[in-house]
């Protein structure tokens, strides 16, 4: 690398990470939702999810190597480690749940699952559109309805976690109700890490607005 490459902000490299990133999310919660609705064949989804995962380690690690060889980034340093690691913990959660599913021989899935699974997808499209937006922020605004709308999925999936669970606690089989419930709230846990990723986004749409 030269003196140039170091002292110039590399706008595009990171910007292309990032939507790479955002892109591999999308497609880790496009698999989930394909997992839960065609419960079957659940070993090789969960080998493919565990490959998007890895994917997205690989583009994090690429995020950082750059980071740290980079003397003036297009954002500030700060705001780039915690988008890189906000976007790797969606990731961890949907293929730490999809793993789990198969782990727990959970034989089918629910509506509950269903829905849950939708909302991490509804979400995290909102987010790959809003992290393809802070390339240039010519439209904080756009950013931030993104940002918003996470946030209001979020908090329909707490309703939805809310009412699996009094379902799940009317039933008897203990070993069921544990299993399900690990299952229900780390689905819930990754539209958290969303809406986290959110307002990691609504910051730097402000800071360079």
């Amino acid at each position: 690398m030269g003196i140039k490459d170091w002292v110039v902000p590399q706008d595009k490299v990171f910007f292309d990470l990032f939507d790479r990133m955002a892109a591999t999310v999308v497609s880790a919660a496009d698999l989930l939702v394909d997992l839960v609705e065609n419960f079957e064949d659940v070993k090789e989804q969960c080998r493919q999810m565990k490959q998007i995962e890895h994917q997205g380690d690989e583009i994090s690690h690429e995020i950082y190597e750059q980071l740290n060889r980079t003397f003036i980034t297009p954002l500030e340093p700060e705001e780039i480690s915690r988008l890189a690691s906000a976007l790797d913990d969606i990731l961890d959660y949907i293929d730490g749940t999809a793993q789990q599913m198969y782990s727990y021989g959970i034989t089918e899935t629910d509506d509950s699952m269903v829905q849950l699974a939708k909302l991490i997808q509804l979400s995290v499209v909102e987010i790959e559109k809003a992290v393809n937006g802070i390339r240039t922020i010519k439209n904080p605004s756009l950013i931030e309805e993104r940002c918003i709308e996470v946030n209001r999925l979020e908090n329909v999936a707490d309703n939805v976690l809310g009412h699996a669970i009094m379902d799940l606690f009317k039933t008897n089989d203990a070993i069921t109700i544990i299993k399900l419930k690990d299952i229900y709230e780390n689905l819930e846990m990754a539209t958290d890490k969303c809406e986290d990723v959110a307002n990691v986004l609504s910051d730097i749409a402000i800071r360079h607005s």
